[in-house]
C-alpha cells in the first residue's frame, strides 16, 4: 500500500479499489487550477461529497502560506531565545490563572485523559495566546496550496482529503480560517488530527475546534491516543516527554511545554 493510501487509511479515510492517477504537483503557484481538477478527482474517489469538492474548487493559490512554510526560524532558536519570543513568563503567569479559574474542567480532562492542566495550559498559550490569535488564513486554501507544493505533498494530502471531509460533515466551511499551514482552532490542529482526534468536549454534539472546551479535550485525547501515560511525568528522561514530539516535532518545541507545563502546574 502505498505512503499516501497509508496515511489515509490512518485518517480513517476511504481508500477505494479503483486506480486514479495522482496529481501533480508544483513549486510554484502556476496551474493551480488545473490542478484542482485534478486533486478532485482523487477526492471524489476517497469519498469526497459535493460540499468539499465545492470547497475546494472555490480555493485560491496562498502565497502567505507558502512564505511562511519556507521562512520558519522560530524553532532554529536556542531554547532560552525560543521561550522568550514566544512570550514564556506571560504565558506562565496567564496559564496559572487559567488553572485556578476553570479548576473543575482541567480536573475533570485529568481524570478521563490523564493530562495534566499545565501542559494542556502551556500548549493552548504558545499556539494562540489562549485563543487571542487563531489565525486568518483561509484553511481549505492553505491546506490545498501545501498539497500542490512538491516539498511536502505526501504530508499534506491526507490533510487536505480531511479538510473536504471536515467540510461535507459541516465542522468546518469554505471560508473558515486558520493558521497558515491550516491549522484549526484553539490548539491548531491539523484537519487530518482535528477528524481523527477531535471530541466534543462541551457535550453540544459537534466538534468545534473554534470552542475553548472541543479544543482541550481534543488535545488531551490527542496526547492519550499518542501514548500519554496517566500520573506519569513529562520532563526529559520522564516516559511522556517522548509524546510531547508527537505534537510538535521540534525539540526546543518540546522542551518550552515541559518546563512552562511544570512551572505553571506547581
Amino acid at each position: 500500500m502505498s505512503f499516501v493510501k497509508s496515511a489515509l487509511v490512518a485518517l480513517g479515510l476511504s481508500v477505494t479499489g479503483g486506480m486514479v492517477q495522482a496529481a501533480s504537483c508544483s513549486n510554484t503557484g502556476g496551474n493551480y487550477n488545473a490542478w484542482k481538477a485534478e486533486i478532485a478527482a482523487e477526492a471524489k474517489a476517497q469519498g469526497v461529497g459535493a460540499k468539499g469538492i465545492a470547497a475546494l474548487m472555490a480555493t485560491s493559490y496562498s502565497r502567505e502560506t507558502i512564505s511562511a512554510d519556507r521562512n520558519q526560524k522560530s524553532f532554529k532558536y536556542s531554547l532560552e531565545k525560543f521561550m522568550n519570543v514566544r512570550g514564556a513568563e506571560t504565558i506562565i503567569k496567564q496559564g496559572r490563572g487559567q488553572k485556578a479559574k476553570n479548576a473543575k474542567l482541567f480536573a475533570a480532562l485529568e481524570s478521563q485523559y490523564g493530562v495534566p492542566a499545565g501542559v494542556l495550559i502551556a500548549i493552548h498559550g504558545m499556539e494562540t495566546a489562549f485563543g487571542g490569535f487563531m489565525g486568518k488564513t483561509n484553511i481549505v486554501s492553505a491546506i490545498s496550496t501545501l498539497t500542490y507544493d512538491c516539498r511536502r505533498s505526501d504530508f499534506f494530502k491526507p490533510h487536505m482529503m480531511a479538510a473536504l471531509i471536515l467540510v461535507d460533515r459541516g465542522s468546518i466551511t469554505s471560508s473558515s480560517v486558520g493558521a497558515k499551514h491550516g491549522e484549526w482552532g484553539h490548539t491548531q490542529f491539523l484537519p487530518g488530527n482535528a477528524l481523527k482526534y477531535g471530541v466534543d468536549g462541551d457535550g453540544n454534539g459537534r466538534v468545534d475546534l473554534n470552542n475553548r472546551v472541543d479544543a482541550l479535550a481534543s488535545t488531551a485525547n490527542y496526547l492519550r491516543q499518542k501514548g500519554w501515560r496517566p500520573g506519569q511525568g513529562y520532563q526529559k528522561g520522564q516516559p511522556n516527554y517522548a509524546v510531547l514530539k508527537e505534537w510538535n516535532a521540534a525539540s526546543v518545541y518540546q522542551e518550552a511545554i515541559s518546563i512552562m507545563g511544570a512551572r505553571i502546574d506547581r
